[in-house]
């Protein structure tokens, strides 16, 4: 987010429609350029969490969990720093996007303390999924939750 361009947003709401189980240690997902993305209603992108914070752009990303894929419910704006929740549960905040799927999806990388995997945290299918918006930032993440609290930049 860029306070001085950035004005206030919807929250971006959908649901999952897949539960995903692994991680990964070797992923090689690469951050886009772009710390914001349009999404559309009706459009699956898979959520991953990572305990890697660089947002450079091409940054490669290997530690990896899987949550699982979100439809979501309604367009709108998803950029770096947003707070991402599942259910009542805050799961992290958005790092960026890796694109190797598109056109059939966008894999939104959130950043937590250590990669979770959507068994780790006992998601469910129709799960409600929201990104809400973030504040600016100094480059480092927000704290989550209690035990995936984001470690403070300097």
């Amino acid at each position: 987010m860029n306070p001085a361009e950035d004005g206030s947003k919807r929250v971006v709401r959908g649901a999952l429609v897949k539960v995903l189980v692994h991680h990964r240690s070797d992923r090689g997902m690469r951050l886009e350029e772009h710390a914001a993305r349009c999404v559309r209603r009706g459009e699956v992108h898979e959520l991953v969490t990572t305990d890697q914070w660089d947002p450079r752009p091409g940054a490669r990303i290997d530690r990896v969990g899987f949550l699982g894929f979100a439809e979501l419910g309604c367009g709108g704006v998803i950029d770096r720093g947003d707070l991402v929740s599942i259910g009542d549960m805050p799961v992290g905040t958005v790092l960026g996007f890796d694109a190797c799927h598109l056109p059939n999806h966008y894999n939104i990388l959130i950043h937590t303390v250590r990669p979770v995997s959507g068994r780790d945290l006992g998601l469910w299918p129709e799960a409600r999924v929201t990104f809400l918006q973030g504040r600016a930032t100094d480059g480092g993440p927000r704290p989550a939750r209690p035990g995936l609290e984001a470690p403070t930049h300097s």
